[in-house]
């Protein structure tokens, strides 16, 4: 895909087209290398830019060294609005970081986004969980739409266009107030973007707990657990679902184990234009999330730690907290290479042990590209309800040795 935007930019620039179609062509060719130059394709670098380079950021408007509001902290329960663009542009880059005492702030402060003059945000998320923190807790990683810098970083990539307006704001839903919020948002201002342009929209799900079919059971391989059958994925973990059309781009998912041994026995099953039956199976969560083998637990060493991790631009599990009740886990998984279209319907969705049998915690941000208003949205859970805490939901407390 790389290959061929670059070869597109580089033909139209060399060659002249009819008047008639210059003005579509225009647009496309301008939405094609925008695109490529979002998603950090080095192809694109030497092509000629229109676009204005532009950035909305928490300096200090006075010239001085107040450039994270420091003078005016974010109240317990305001709204802050931080970003009010007006379009046609894409948004190529946001850049935050907090200083506030709050505990699990990055679970208490919401992050919204509105595009086009919406009155319902296309993103919401705590601020940790769209950052790929879905526990709470900071820790350094890099992917390539997400990632987290030394000290306390977040980096985000998705190019997101609007056509009319974007607006983004911070909710502080903690007991004391954010004492300090940088950022740098930078965006391109066009003159014109391609219609067929989607919009970013990112949602927030958990379970605490999912609901298990059974707390009488003492390993994964128990022969009721084992032999359990689900082939409509109706009882599955629900990252999100929409109507299109769109396309599914990935997921970023955290786990606090309520019980023992290994979590990712669920297999990842997308419904894509039909409600009812699954059209992409998957064979193991830490096969969807491209790692293999439980990830080093579950008995199955070969690398010589206990808990490894790794974290790569498409894939990775930069939290590997073993077997045990209590484990903290973060893994995700962008589809970059080849996102997942759908036409009219999409729910992604993965089990929560085989054929839905453990009672585990999952908190998740999905992220995806459609075409008007998201419908189908869940409402964000209560704040004291989004800080992690283990459930006693029985079972075994102990994984393998």
């Amino acid at each position: 895909m790389n290959k061929l935007r670059f070869i597109f930019c580089k033909n139209y620039s060399q060659r002249k087209r009819p008047a008639a179609r210059l003005g579509s062509l225009l647009l496309a060719v301008i939405g094609l290398c925008a695109f490529s130059t979002s998603a950090q394709d080095l192809s694109s670098l030497p092509f000629q830019k229109t676009y204005t380079q532009e950035r909305v950021s928490s300096s200090d408007p006075t010239g001085g060294n107040d450039d994270g509001n420091w003078k005016n902290p974010i109240k317990a329960g305001e709204q802050r609005t931080i970003a009010e663009l007006a379009g046609p542009g894409i948004i190529t880059h946001m850049w935050f970081t907090i200083a506030t005492p709050e505990q699990y702030h990055l679970k208490k402060i919401v992050l919204r986004i509105f595009w086009d003059g919406d009155a319902l945000p296309a993103v919401e998320s705590p601020i940790g969980d769209f950052f790929g923190l879905g526990l709470g807790e900071y820790f350094v990683y890099e992917s390539g739409p997400l990632s987290v810098g030394s000290q306390k970083a977040l980096n985000c990539y998705f190019p997101m266009p609007f056509y009319k307006s974007a607006r983004i704001t911070i909710t502080n839903e903690g007991t004391q107030p954010i004492s300090a919020f940088y950022y740098n948002i930078d965006w391109q201002k066009h003159e014109h973007l391609p219609e067929n342009m989607f919009r970013f929209y990112a949602e927030y799900r958990q379970a605490q707990p999912n609901q298990g079919w059974t707390d009488d059971w003492k390993a994964n391989s128990d022969p009721k657990v084992d032999g359990a059958k689900n082939k409509d994925g109706q009882s599955n973990y629900v990252m999100f679902e929409a109507e299109g059309p769109g396309h599914y781009v990935g997921v970023t998912q955290s786990i606090l184990q309520n019980q023992g041994d290994w979590w990712g026995e669920g297999d990842d099953m997308m419904f894509v234009d039909d409600r009812q039956t699954p059209h992409i199976l998957g064979t193991g969560s830490e096969d969807y999330y491209l790692g293999a083998w439980c990830y080093g637990n579950c008995g199955i060493n070969p690398f010589g730690s206990n808990h490894p991790t790794f974290a790569f631009q498409r894939y990775g599990n930069p939290v590997n907290g073993g077997d045990n009740r209590g484990a903290e886990w973060t893994v995700y998984r962008f589809h970059t290479d080849s996102p997942v279209p759908f036409s009219k319907y999409f729910k992604m969705t993965i089990e929560h042990g085989h054929a839905n049998h453990r009672s585990d915690n999952f908190y998740t941000v999905a992220y995806w590209y459609q075409k008007g208003p998201h419908k189908l949205r869940k409402p964000l859970p209560p704040v004291e309800d989004r800080i992690p805490r283990m459930v006693n939901v029985g079972g075994p407390s102990m994984g393998k040795p």
